[in-house]
């Protein structure tokens, strides 16, 4: 079974500005003539690897809900230009709507089991609804 990893996707208010985000970072890199990857970079290396690859997702937390996953394509650690070493995760720019789920704030990224990872919204129940309405309707216990 695949190890999932679940971050702060800080500055975000909503999936779709974490998709704009990403839109406008990969056009960016085309007009720059360097690789449309979308990666994002972490202070810590996970030490799993193997699990995460496996088939893992990145999950985001936006605004005090997990609300999204990305499929993790590679983590490639590196040093910056400080010395410091660091990894990048690179996710597929393909976002998968889950059921909300609360998480409280924590720093950098946590590894998440697929047992306590939230479901993927079903495509005819709610995923096509706006980010701000499914979290409306699972504070309110309706989705």
């Amino acid at each position: 079974m695949p190890l999932h990893m679940i971050k702060l996707c800080v500055g975000a208010e909503s999936i779709e500005d974490l998709q704009f985000w990403v839109r406008e970072r990969l056009e960016q890199a085309a007009r720059e003539g360097r690789p449309q990857e979308q990666h994002h970079p972490t202070r810590m290396i996970p030490k799993r690897i193997d699990e995460i690859l496996e088939g893992g997702s990145l999950y985001w937390v936006i605004k005090g809900r997990v609300q999204v996953r990305q499929p993790i394509l590679d983590l490639r650690p590196f040093v910056d230009g400080q010395g410091i070493k660091r990894c990048h995760i690179v996710l597929e720019p393909r976002f998968v709507p889950t059921d909300p789920q609360p998480r409280r704030a924590f720093q950098g990224w946590r590894y998440l089991v697929p047992e306590e990872a939230p479901t993927d919204l079903d495509a005819e129940v709610g995923s096509q609804l706006p980010a701000a309405i499914r979290n409306e309707l699972a504070e309110l216990g309706l989705l």
